[in-house]
């Protein structure tokens, strides 16, 4: 067992997650406090109510997840809110939430963790949020179909091709979850393919126009590597015990 102040430090040391810009409601950090001690880590994607009941159902002390508990805004604790956060309570179990800063990270990171799983070494950034850079790209040199079936080999699912760019891929961009809106950037930066996880219906023309292969894989699927590296990373650090909770949405 592990105090949970040396891994509040560890976190938010690595990760500024106070201070790191993000969305408004993303509220990085300590979302809900639990037990002062902690022996058990969860990792999952989203906190939803079913992945609560199962951190419950496990024995979790601390749930690390990428999507945390407040999107919608403030608003009153009730209904599934009240739900979630009394099952965290009653059940001991600390949440901590980490979006962009997961993303962005060098080494446990969503984006430089898939590049590195297609076999690619991460070179730099991309993708600005408040002037601060979440995606990574890499050089390539390879047959688009070939990329194409290490991502569905990755992601162990169905990877969505919009065939905008060249057969020969040369420079990959990763912006995972919901990235598409960084096609005109990576097009800029000479990038000549992006991944990301989902799009919304004008991206097609966009990826067409501009020259650019675009993949979606799915949302889920693409941000479940940063918490399983950060749980693992916790694990080892503090001599934990750390299982990821597997809710995938299919989107």
């Amino acid at each position: 067992m592990v105090k949970i102040e040396q891994i509040l430090y560890f976190l938010e040391e690595s990760f500024e997650a106070s201070t790191f810009p993000d969305y408004t409601h993303a509220l990085n950090g300590l979302q809900i406090e639990g037990r002062k001690e902690v022996g058990h880590v969860g990792a999952a994607v989203d906190a939803s109510e079913e992945t609560i009941a199962e951190a419950v159902r496990r024995g979790v002390h601390l749930l690390l997840v990428h999507h945390g508990l407040f999107w919608d805004g403030l608003g009153p604790i009730t209904g599934p809110r009240f739900r979630k956060v009394a099952a965290l309570i009653q059940g001991g179990i600390g949440l901590y939430s980490l979006h962009l800063p997961l993303d962005a990270h060098p080494k446990l990171g969503n984006n430089a963790l898939l590049l590195r799983t297609l076999g690619l070494d991460p070179e730099g950034q991309f993708g600005s949020f408040e002037e601060v850079e979440v995606g990574w790209w890499a050089s390539a040199s390879m047959d688009r179909g070939v990329l194409l079936e290490r991502l569905r080999e990755s992601l162990e699912g169905e990877v969505r091709l919009i065939p905008g760019g060249s057969e020969e891929v040369n420079r990959v961009g990763v912006l995972t979850g919901a990235g598409a809106s960084a096609l005109s950037e990576a097009s800029s930066m000479g990038l000549d393919t992006l991944i990301t996880g989902e799009a919304p219906h004008h991206a097609y023309h966009e990826a067409m126009e501009m020259g650019m292969n675009l993949l979606l894989g799915g949302h889920y699927a693409t941000e479940t590597f940063g918490v399983k590296a950060l749980a693992e990373r916790l694990a080892d650090k503090f001599d934990l015990s750390w299982e990821f909770l597997h809710f995938p949405t299919g989107l």
